[in-house]
This record gives structure tokens, sequence and C-alpha cells, in this order.
């Protein structure tokens, strides 16, 4: 199974691994608790084997809420249902501010038409306090659902913190996403206010939205305001909205920032990722584990100091938007980017990271490919000299595309880490105290004590298992929106090994305590990083008439591109033409993204299903990455046991995976 290098392709100089916020984690460990490392993995064994001793740490170090140890760390260790911090308030927006410094910037944003500016700490504040003002005034309160429709600007910023500082709970979609899309995650929480975008520009092009905005408004009655944030038209307003509020009204005036004291399980935010069934999950996580996870994450796992400049290229319907935002929980800047990183020219956001002095850069794996395919010459377009690190998630990174990094960006820290919605962080990452080696993340994260499991739930070492976390993190989710008994949430994560967190992922554990992933073990598609159930990409399908059924299936592995055929049953007397495969295709773009259209669609006469009538979706995967039939498939539980020929000629034509 090996596919890493022997030697390193990066090893950390003294003075960098001295200046790490790791090593100040490790010396504070030893001068005030008595404990000494001899290396990381030491260190990863002690924090998962005491984890209330190590998060109680991080919280005395960090000086966050719960530091001096007066509540007990985790107080219940049950997973799911794990209990930490019990009696400890506290709320993320007053975590960010504590950091506020008047001599540099809180954020730095740019957009692709190369309009560029900076938000002061202090200015940050004012408009977070003023639009919190706001929205209690329009009847806000905790626990109230406050949603947006907003790309990755500075208002997006401004609009969470002001959410959050009210104790309302805050999620997001990007303003490119489909209306049935939007509709499937909102409908489910029953917002009461909405903050979206009159429109945005992508690629060169610019996209209206508030007609459509109309519509979907018309479709959420729980929705009693919307406030217009002004993108294509400075001088919209509340544009034709009855119950609509000008962004600068809401922005308007002093107030003081009152950000309300809240119970460490009290939910944050509320994101979606979605299974191969019914709705998109709708994730609830906590103020307090998630200002303590991704104050981890970032100190010390992305190295990030107070001050430093950092940029993750997202979408605001991606958790990495919100590690984005968590880069001032520890007082870094935060640079955001809006539009295509590839417009005018695949250069375009290389040369943004140079005109803002990104230190830590992070992206989806599939850009680095798409530069390393398109001969992309980062140091010949920008000045990176300030560049110390590239970060990669969405998808494994093949060994060279890390080498790519290495000879034509520099010879810098490659972080690649791996996690999720789900948790909304990362299970494997790097620290920048260890060697790096091509297509291997350097170590299990502080606290995540992940195995790779066989079948029968047995740890394995340098052979590919599931990725599975055995014991609870602060950032698992609280709950699923309305789920309950927890019925769903428990089947999507604790069904295959009862008590154990599985993740959906092949993982290798690597003999020096490395990990690479090989793309999902589930059937969930995985579109550049983004997760998208198969359900609503089938009902995106499904409504075109001639479309009576459909599969759809990611052949995501490691070191080939990501590949997504759709199959169609067509109505009798039907041929796939070109025509209304284009009408297929515009059907999902309008319906879901851009990302999620298939890289081809074929025509089919059955789909495989069980005689219970469930899609075959994981078998067929497996099979058309190379499993033999007889491992994946029995046909005796199959409706249509005939229908299996045709995909097992397909995968033998295409050389299965």
């Amino acid at each position: 199974m090996a596919i890493d290098d022997t030697e390193a392709i990066w090893t950390p100089s003294r003075s960098v691994a001295e200046a790490a916020r790791i090593t100040d984690f490790q010396g504070w460990l030893a001068r005030g608790r008595g404990l000494d490392f001899a290396g990381y993995e030491e260190l990863w064994r002690w924090s998962v084997e005491h984890p209330g001793d190590f998060w109680q740490a991080l919280c005395d170090w960090a000086g966050l809420p719960g530091a001096g140890g007066g509540t007990p760390a985790l107080a219940d260790a049950s997973m799911p249902g794990a209990r930490w911090f019990p009696g400890v308030r506290l709320n993320y927006v007053e975590q960010v501010f504590r950091h506020a410094d008047g001599s540099r910037p809180a954020i730095v944003h740019e957009n692709e038409a190369g309009e560029r500016g900076e938000m002061a700490w202090e200015e940050l504040r004012r408009q977070v306090a003023a639009l919190a003002a706001t929205l209690r005034r329009l009847g806000v309160r905790p626990g109230d659902r406050v949603v947006a429709i907003l790309p990755n600007v500075a208002h997006t910023v401004v609009s969470f913190l002001a959410v959050a500082s009210v104790g309302a709970i805050w999620s997001a979609c990007s303003p490119d996403m489909g209306k049935l899309a939007v509709l499937d995650r909102f409908r489910q929480i029953e917002p009461k206010v909405m903050i979206a975008v009159d429109g945005y520009r992508y690629a060169g092009k610019p996209y209206a939205r508030l007609e459509w905005l109309q519509q979907l408004i018309a479709e959420l009655p729980s929705l009693q305001r919307v406030i217009v944030v002004p993108l294509l038209d400075a001088g919209c307003g509340a544009g034709p909205l009855a119950n609509g509020l000008a962004w600068a009204d809401a922005i308007a005036g002093d107030a003081p920032l009152v950000a309300e004291p809240l119970a460490f399980d009290h939910p944050l935010w509320i994101v979606y990722s979605s299974g191969t069934t019914g709705l998109p999950k709708a994730i609830v996580h906590g103020h307090g584990g998630i200002v303590l996870e991704h104050v981890k994450l970032c100190a010390l796992h992305l190295d990030l100091h107070a001050g430093d400049r950092f940029h993750w290229y997202s979408s605001t319907g991606w958790i990495m938007w919100n590690l984005q935002v968590a880069a001032l929980l520890v007082g870094a800047t935060a640079c955001l980017y809006d539009g295509s990183p590839t417009h005018p020219d695949p250069g375009a956001l290389w040369r943004f990271l140079g005109r803002a002095g990104v230190e830590v850069f992070g992206a989806g794996a599939a850009y680095y490919l798409s530069c390393m395919k398109q001969g992309v010459e980062p140091l010949a377009l920008a000045d990176l000299s300030a560049l110390r690190c590239c970060g990669s998630t969405g998808s494994p990174l093949p060994p060279e595309a890390y080498r790519w990094i290495i000879a034509r960006v520099g010879a810098l820290w490659i972080n690649a880490i791996a996690g999720g919605t789900d948790i909304a962080s990362a299970f494997l990452a790097g620290v920048p105290t260890l060697p790096v080696h091509a297509g291997e993340m350097q170590c299990r994260c502080l606290g995540a004590r992940v195995e790779a499991f066989d079948d029968s739930g047995r740890p394995l070492v340098d052979e590919v298992g599931e990725l599975v976390c055995t014991a609870p993190l602060p950032s698992m989710p609280l709950r699923f929106w309305n789920d309950p008994g927890d019925a769903r949430y428990r089947a999507s994560y604790f069904d295959v090994y009862p008590g154990v967190w599985r993740h959906g992922d092949w993982l290798r554990i690597t003999p020096r305590g490395g990990g690479v992933i090989y793309g999902r073990s589930d059937a969930t598609i995985n579109r550049h990083g983004i997760r998208m159930g198969t359900s609503e990409l089938y009902r995106a399908v499904e409504q075109v008439p001639e479309v009576l059924d459909s599969l759809v299936v990611d052949l995501e592995y490691l070191g080939r591109e990501s590949y997504m055929p759709l199959f169609v049953v067509l109505r009798a007397g039907q041929t796939l033409s070109p025509e209304l495969e284009a009408r297929i295709r515009l059907g999902i773009r309008q319906a879901l993204s851009a990302r999620h259209v298939p890289d081809a669609v074929f025509q089919v006469q059955a789909i495989p299903r069980t005689l219970t009538g469930k899609k075959l979706e994981l078998p067929i995967k497996k099979l058309l990455l190379g499993r033999p039939l007889s491992e994946v498939l029995n046909l005796d539980t199959l409706a249509n046991p005939e229908s299996v020929g045709w995909f097992v000629e397909f995968a033998r034509s295409r050389g299965a995976g």
C-alpha cells in the first residue's frame, strides 16, 4: 500500500521549530505541569489517553474560559453525548475581541475585480455591535435562527459575529447555490431573519439575486425581516422587499458590544452535510466546543500567531470559511477573497496572496492540481516571500502536487488536513516541527483519538481501513436539528462501530504516525471539498421529464482525478441526445451548483436496487473502483440482478477505477 517517500521533501529548520506555537505549548507543559515529551507522537498519545488533562491544559495555556480547573473539562466521555466544561459560560465573540489590536487590521479583503480594502479591529467591533443592536430591535433572541446568503466578503464576517454575540444561531449558504438546495437547508430550521446579498460576481459575470430572493422568501414563512447587502448595486437599499432593511441602516450608529454569556454547549451555528438519503443533515455545533477546537487547530496545527495573515480559499457554503474566520480567535488577520480564483487567469489567487502578504494559505487539493496542470508559475506572478505554509484539504493531495508546491511555490511547510463539516475541524493535520513526506499528512491532531479500523473494529497500521475516532472531541455535533432521539445523528456516525465515530473515509496510518486518505468509503459526493448527498442530485435529475431513474457515484481515489459519472434510465423510446444531456446538466447546475455537474452522463436500462428498493450506490462505487463483484454484491438480495451486468462491463472497459 505504501506510496510515501522515505525521504522528507521538507524538514523544519531549527529556527522554525523553536518559533512554533506547539513548541511553546510543550515548553509550557514542561514548566507548569512537569510533562516532558520526547516528540510529537508522545504528546499526541498523552492528549488522547488523558483528554480531560489535555483540554484543561489548552484552556489554561490559551487563557480560554474554563482556565483554572474550577469545573471538570470532560464531565462525561460518552459518545455521542459527551459533556464538556459544565457550568462554564462564554461567547465566541468575546474570544475574538480579546485580541483586538489597533496596530494591525482584523480583515483584509479583495474581490476578483481588484477592489480591495482593510477593516480595522475597531471598525469591526463597531459594525458588529451596531448590527447586533439592530437584530435585538428586530426581536432576535438567543436560540433564534438567523440565516445568510452571502459570499466571502467582510459583511459576512460582521454578520456572523453579530448573530453570535446575540446568542442567535447562524446558518449560511453561498449565493451561487440553487433555490432548491437553499430551501432544503433553511426550511428545516425556520429562520426569523435573513441577511442576503443583492447579487454577486463570479468569473467576470454579475448575477442579480433580488428576484430570486423574493421567490425564496415566499417559501420561508418563518422569516420576519431581510437585511439586504448591496454588492452589485450600491444604491439598492432594501430593494423591492416589503420586509427589507438596507445594510447601511442596519449597521448605522454606535452601540456597545454586548456578547451574551452563554452555556458552553449553546448552539453557535448550523452547518449542512448531506448523506445519501433525505434532506441535508442540519448539524449543530456549540460555542464552547468550536472555540476550544478552533483555537487548538489554528494555534497548534496551523501555527497561526497574533498578527499573521491567513487565507483559505473557500465559499461561505464550505466549513473552511468558518475556519478562516477562526483566525480572529488567535489574533490573526483574516484575508478574504471573493470571486473565482482563476479569473481573469489562473494566477489571480496567487497575486492576491502576494498583495495581501499572506503567510499561511490554504485551498482545496483540486486547486493545486489545476495550477499544476495549467503550468502556473506562482513565483513568477507574485511576491510570495511572506508565505511560509500551503495548506490543503477537501480531497487527497497526491504526491506530485506536494512536489509541485515545493518546486513552484517554494521550499515551505505543506500542511494537508483531513476532517470535515461534521466536526468543523480536522482529524489529521500537520505541525511545523515534523518533516513532510509527499502524499502524507504529518500527524493525528491533538486530542483526536483517530484510528484506521478493519471490518471487525481492529486498529490497523500501514493498512487501509475506516477512519474512526474512538473518543469524543469538543466540536462534535451537539445534535442534528429536528432529529428526535438523535436517531439520524447516531445512524450517520455510530451505526457501524457502536460508540465509535465512523467518518466515512479510507485511511492508512503510516508507521511514522502520519496518515494517508484514500477518498470516501461511503456514497457521499465530495466535489472540491463540498460534500453533497446523492439524494439532492437525484431530485434535480429526475425532475427532467424524460428521466425515470438515476444513479451517481463519485470515484475519488488518491493520485487520480475525481471522476463522477451519472447513469440515467430514460422513458421508453427516449435516447440520450446531446440536447437532453445539456438539459440534465443545466438542471443540476441550477438546482445545486456547478460543482455537482457530472463528468459524464450514460444511459442505462436499469439502476440496480435492493429488494427494499434502495439504490446500490456504495456497491456500484466499489465495483467501479476495482473490487470484484463477488466481494461487493450478493445478487440474491437484488430486485433486478440483471441490471448489474452493464456496470460490470463498464468497470472493465475503463480499467476499474
